[in-house]
């Protein structure tokens, strides 16, 4: 039965070439197959439901029964919403106004320094609120017009946003680690978080590296800021950064720390977050009917969107499994040439092409639960091969055409900033990706350690 596996996985390529969206195209397809061939599946043995041929309907009962038990009983899946709306209340809350202004103040005086102090901010916005779009329109708003005035190259400036921005796909706590986490059914979200923080920190130098190297070898591209630029006069520059630092870290500090020390789960520290994240946006005077109304509209958004997708994936992967195409696949893995590290750069490759033209959830629900088997199966420490996928999936927001922070860049720059210098200023950043990936290969203590520390 496994060439009706290879058509149904055919089936929803054409789907989404016809520009389906995912959601539907995966759960639209097992409706199909279960339709057509549910009087093959209980031959299989994997699958048994009750089966009337006069009654067609029956057929789909599995369907709703098996979405409801590996979703809605899910608990670690309920630690989403929490995050997301941490990440939208903070944000709200005038955080990233308030470490842009303190953090341009304390580089602004070296070359380059601007432009590294948005690295910097979007690494503590990423450790703190996580959400891409919010952190890439804020900085373009706030950051990318001083950049300008000052004199920095316009790809280098929308380079820098948009690659600072997307660090909260892997610095935790990070949506993308939940989600791998419950689809890599070995791997504790806990651990994670504590893998990734690591490989999530280096990346931030990294751009940073590059940055300070930039302007060093191009002074004229990213000069220093004036002694005194209007845009960061702050008159007590210290009393400034600790009230713009201090409170987000105690805040990440506790929810990520009772998660590390296995004083709370992931759920549990995310509605400690939220609710700490709503303290902050009352004590910052941002606490009003609008911004709550606008963080519990974004939450829902972005929330139903991952869930949707979802359960079209649990649809989709439970036929496919049914009618035999996860031996199709893992046969096909395992006998690749070179072995486990054939199958490596394959993975790897595969979802890199892939962030060219789908989202990360998206690529998330359909590789994830084909792959993760043969990565164990072949020795890979589960921990460190999620946290390889999470570096590889935060490059999909940065690959043209469709990379998402680029749409959130360019819809909130100048006009003065084109697309040409957008594509252009990314290059390195990417580039950048794909050589922590291969610092994560060679040293893969980088995501071991902290989690056998914790263990210890």
């Amino acid at each position: 039965m496994e060439f009706l596996a290879f058509w149904m996985f055919a089936v929803l390529l054409c789907f989404l070439l016809l520009g389906y969206p995912v959601a539907f195209a995966l759960g639209g397809t097992a409706v199909l197959f279960t339709l057509l061939f549910s009087d093959l599946l209980p031959n299989l043995g994997v699958l048994e439901w009750p089966w009337d041929p006069a009654f067609g309907a029956r057929r789909l009962n599995i369907l709703p029964q098996r979405i409801f038990g590996s979703i809605m009983d899910n608990y670690t899946l309920v630690a989403v919403p929490f995050f997301v709306f941490m990440g939208v209340m903070l944000e709200r809350s005038g955080l990233a106004e308030d470490l842009l202004q303190t953090m341009g103040r304390l580089f602004g005086k070296m070359r380059g320094g601007l432009a590294i102090s948005v690295v910097a901010v979007g690494a503590l916005l990423a450790a703190s609120t996580g959400v891409v779009g919010a952190s890439v329109v804020t900085m373009t708003v706030l950051a990318l017009p001083v950049m300008l005035k000052y004199g920095y190259d316009r790809g280098l400036a929308s380079g820098t946003i948009a690659a600072s921005g997307t660090l909260g796909q892997i610095i935790p706590p990070s949506i993308v680690l939940i989600i791998l986490g419950d689809q890599m059914t070995r791997v504790n979200v806990g651990d994670l978080f504590m893998g990734a923080l690591i490989p999530g920190l280096l990346l931030a130098g990294l751009y940073m590296l590059w940055i300070a190297l930039y302007a060093f070898i191009r002074r004229d591209k990213a000069p220093a800021m004036p002694a005194v630029a209007e845009e960061f006069a702050i008159a007590n520059l210290w009393l400034a950064v600790a009230r713009s630092l201090l409170p987000p870290l105690v805040l990440v500090a506790v929810v990520l720390g009772t998660i590390f020390w296995g004083v709370a789960t992931p759920t549990e520290a995310g509605a400690m977050g939220a609710f700490g994240a709503t303290v902050l946006a009352f004590l910052n005077g941002r606490l009003n009917l609008r911004n709550v109304m606008a963080v519990n509209e974004a939450t829902v958004r972005l929330t139903s969107m991952v869930f949707i997708i979802l359960v079209g994936a649990t649809a989709f992967a439970m036929v496919f499994s049914a009618l035999g195409g996860h031996w199709m696949v893992e046969d096909f893995l395992a006998d690749l040439p070179g072995g486990e590290w054939g199958f490596l750069v394959l993975v790897m490759l595969t979802i890199f092409i892939l962030g060219f033209f789908l989202d990360f959830i998206e690529i998330t629900f359909i590789v994830v639960p084909l792959v993760a088997p043969v990565a164990v199966t072949l020795g890979f420490d589960p921990v460190w091969f999620a946290v390889l996928i999470a570096m590889n999936l935060q490059a999909s927001f940065l690959t043209p055409p469709f990379g998402f922070a680029l749409f959130y860049l360019r819809g909130a720059a100048p006009p003065s900033v084109t697309t040409r210098d957008i594509y252009r200023g990314i290059v390195p950043f990417i580039i950048i990706q794909l050589i922590m990936l291969g610092i994560i290969v060679a040293f893969p203590q980088l995501v071991l350690w902290l989690p056998e520390v914790a263990r210890t």
